[in-house]
Parts: C-alpha cells; structure tokens; sequence
C-alpha cells in the first residue's frame, strides 16, 4: 500500500535498564539513561546513527519524579534535560518539549509528533524518558552523592509539571500523597459495585498480575525478572508488607529503577532520505487521547470511563475490533486501570494473548512517567516481527485521570484522525457529584485506603453524608475505626465526622 509522504512512521526503539545488583552498577542519571537509550534507538533504525541524530529536529522529553512536582532534585538536574541528552548523542533541534506529569504522556506525545509530522512541521521527532529512583535510593545515605546539575543554553519549551491537575490543598490534607492510596480508593471502590469480599478481590488481583510477572522474568529489560506466584502476590508477609489497602507490595508499582526508554518518529519522506529500512517502519493505525473527571466529581469512583472510551476509540480509528488485536500492553501501575480495560474490552485476565510485552510496572519496572515507552518499543519490536498483526498499548496518567490509547502495526496505513476533542467533551458533561470540604454530621463510607506507610497507621475515607448525599473526604488515627478499615470490610459503614482547621475526621458510629 502506497502512503502519503507525510505519513509518520516509527523507525527506532531504544530501552536501557541499570540494576542494583549489575557488577557494573554505578548509579547513572536520568539523563545518562536517557542516552543510552537513545544510543539504542538511534542503532535500531539500521541507518547512519550519526546521520539520523543530527536530523532530529524536535524532541519531547518525558518529566522524571525529581522534577514532577515542587520538591528539589537532590544529587542536582539539568535546567534542560532534553538538551543534554541531545548533546551527548550528536544533535542540536530546533525544538525541546518538556511534557507534564503523567504516565499516558509517552503514547500522547506520539500521537501528537505523528500530527505534527503530518501538518510539516517536524520532520524527525525523537520521544525520550528515564528515571533514576534506584540512584536516588542507593546515594540518600551516603556521603559521596554525585553532583548531577547542568546548565545548558537553548531553547525549551518548558509545559510545567502540572502536578496539582491531579491533587489540591483539600486531598493532600486528607491524605492522597502518593500512587497507592489514590488508586487503593478506586480499586476499594470498584470492589464495592461488584460486591466482592476482601479476599476474593485480593485473589482476582493476583490472579490478574501473576502472568505479567511470568514475562518480566524473561525480559532482559526487567528491573526484577522473577516469576511470583498468585499465592506469593496475594499473602501478606514481612517481604510481602501492605502498603496502602489492597495493595501488598508486590501489587505496587516499582518505581525505584534506573531505566530509560526512547522512540524515533519520522515522515516516510525522512525515513528514506535517512536510508532506514522498510522493514523497520511501523506505523500508528489507530490513537486517542482523553480525559476523566476530576477523582471526587466522579458518579462512580469504581469507574474509568474515559479510560474505556479511549481503548474503543483507537481501535475504531484503527479499523479493526479487540479480536484482532495480537499483543497488549496495559499500563499496570495498580490492578485499577488493568482491570477498567479488561472490562471495557471483554478480555479475560488469563487471555492467551497476555496483557503485557514488559511485564508490569511492579516487576518489568515503573519508571515514572516514561513506563509506556518502554511498553511502545516491545510492540514495534514485535510488530516488525509479524507484519500485518496489530499491538494494542494503553497508557494511563495521574490518579486514572488520563488515558491515552494507540494500536501499531508494520501493515502501512494512512494517518488518521480520531474523535478526542468530542469525547472529551462528552466525558466532560457526565453526571457528578457534590463535594461537602468542611463536613460535619454522619454519613457512610463509599470507599477507603490504609496507610500503612505513614507512622501512624492512618484510615483514608471517601464517604457520603446522610443529610444530602454529598460526598466529603476524611481520615482517622482512630484505633476501632482504623482494625474496621484494615482487617474488616468497612464499605458502607457508618461514620461521625467532624470537621477542623487540619481536616475532617471520622469515627465509627
């Protein structure tokens, strides 16, 4: 099939990991793994690396933890962290783009240089991501920490973190800092609609994960290549520790991984003057990218829609329906999201095809907000290796707040356009729910986390007033509470809450 000129293609792929027990463990940057990734993608197009380098033209740098939010970067950063990794590969574009926080940012951004691709203006785009949180983890006691910073000149097109899209004053006040007890709320949440107990949702959740870990195993990029049983991931033990209700922490993302990943993207135009095979050209059949409420509008804080619509969405762009689909990768940073596509999508968590080519964020690795890169490099891999199949990859950002959908293929295709803009809107216009912030009175309780990671083990609460229905958030050190929350089921119970200048607070009634 002839395509246009200006249709995109991706033509190289690159991934890098860096494990603590690697006799050659050093404790790289993320802008050193970065590189190295880059070099990987830059030998993949089988082309002249030199050649291709100095061709990019643009790049999108995905945001690490240490400059996702208001914190400082303790071993020091790069002021342009695009720029740098480019100067050390050979390349000086004439734009950097640093995207906001959130894990569907690397199947966003592709999308988004395939559109810019198409309009002309870019021509070689290159989509970069690292994280160095075992580096961080390995120096924080020591006294030799590395000195990290660079200054670089040039200029960056600087999007912000956009952290507090996800979070404001009144959740960080009541507890959500933090992936597992935003996504403990959801899953407690989905686990009520369906009425399941405790134990049987904690076996469905390890049922769902044990395969990936069988594929982390035996991938030579996996931050923890070992096999765990569903009984290993669902029984709590000292190694084994809760983290924040339901989650133990082998069900929790691993986000303490040096790891780097990296894409090329270019016009077909481009990816022949540059003398890149055919053979390594994959294209994008299908995309979207949308939007969910905010966490407590939400009717049903057990629910994605969003996250269901864009799944359907890329393979309507595509063309093609779920069965046709060969591979899946479905980002895995908790069992929420997983299983908000398994539904939407009618997938069993035992498909045959399996519902990831990395092996899940809490084994492959959960390198913050670059995890779906890695997850878009295995399936152009595999694509090239079975032209005409199609992969699926499903990228999901902040708390199920953002999802972005892509289906690739080898098989050539025209660049298409999906609905987004209109589905957003229809999300958008969804029924809600009030939010009572100051709230006093009784009520009951919708959904629920744990901390167990604070000193003080400490109940999260989303629960509804009796007097009207609203929803209203709080928390409680409480000791008959807290053993409800922990060791019961607590959904639906009856609560006091009170309201005071740090928060509400609630007991059992």
């Amino acid at each position: 099939m002839a395509v246009d000129e200006r249709t995109p293609v991706i033509i190289g792929v690159g991934q890098f990991t860096e494990r603590i027990d690697d006799p050659d463990y050093r404790g790289m940057s993320a802008v050193e793994l970065a590189t190295a990734a880059a070099h990987a993608a830059l030998q993949d197009t089988d082309a002249d690396a030199a050649q291709v380098a100095a061709a990019i033209d643009t790049v999108f740098g995905l945001r690490q933890f240490e400059i996702s939010g208001p914190m400082p970067a303790v071993l020091g950063k790069s002021n342009n962290y695009p720029r740098s990794v480019m100067r050390r590969i050979g390349g000086d574009p004439a734009r950097v783009v640093l995207e906001p926080v959130g894990g569907q940012s690397p199947q966003k951004l592709v999308t988004e240089a395939g559109n810019t691709i198409v309009a002309g203006e870019a021509d070689v785009v290159m989509i970069m991501g690292s994280e160095a949180g075992s580096t961080a983890k390995y120096f924080a006691d020591r006294d030799d920490k590395p000195d990290f910073t660079e200054n670089i000149d040039g200029q960056l097109e600087d999007r912000g973190h956009q952290i507090f899209s996800y979070i404001d004053e009144y959740t960080i006040q009541h507890g959500l800092t933090g992936a597992p007890v935003q996504y403990g709320l959801l899953d407690n949440a989905r686990r009520a609609r369906l009425g399941h107990s405790v134990a049987r949702y904690r076996r469905e959740m390890a049922e769902l994960f044990a395969p990936m870990s069988k594929v982390a195993a035996k991938n030579p990029f996996s931050s923890s290549p070992v096999e765990r049983s569903v009984e290993e991931i669902e029984t709590v033990t000292d190694e084994n520790r809760m983290i924040c209700d339901p989650y133990p922490r082998l069900l929790v993302a691993r986000d303490t991984v040096n790891q780097g990943a990296a894409a090329i993207v270019t016009s077909v135009a481009a990816a022949r003057r540059l003398g890149v095979p055919e053979r390594n050209w994959v294209y994008l059949h299908g995309h979207s990218d949308l939007v969910e409420q905010p966490l407590l509008d939400r009717a049903d804080l057990g629910a994605a829609p969003a996250s269901a619509m864009a799944a359907h969405e890329a393979l309507r762009v595509a063309g093609i329906g779920v069965d046709q689909v060969a591979t899946f990768d479905l980002y895995s940073c908790f069992p929420f999201p997983v299983f908000v596509i398994c539904d939407a999508l009618g997938l069993a968590p035992d498909d045959p095809r399996g519902l990831t080519l990395t092996g899940g964020l809490p084994y492959f690795g959960g390198p913050g907000n670059s995890y779906s890169l890695h997850a878009i490099a295995e399936t152009v891999a595999r694509m090239r290796e079975t032209p005409g199949r199609f992969g699926f990859v499903g990228a999901n950002g902040g708390i199920a707040s953002k999802y972005s959908a892509g289906v690739y293929s080898a098989e050539p295709a025209p660049w298409r356009q999906s609905r987004s803009a209109e589905l957003n809107a229809q999300v958008a216009a969804l029924p809600t729910v009030p939010v009572t912030k100051r709230a006093d009175g009784t009520g009951t309780i919708e959904t629920y986390s744990v901390r167990h990671d604070w000193p003080v083990r400490t109940g999260i609460i989303v629960g509804r007033l009796d007097a009207d229905g609203s929803r209203f958030m709080a928390t409680s050190e409480d000791p008959d509470l807290v053993a409800v929350l922990a060791e019961a089921d607590p959904l639906g119970a009856a609560v006091t809450v009170t309201s005071t200048e740090n928060g509400n607070r609630a007991l059992l009634r």
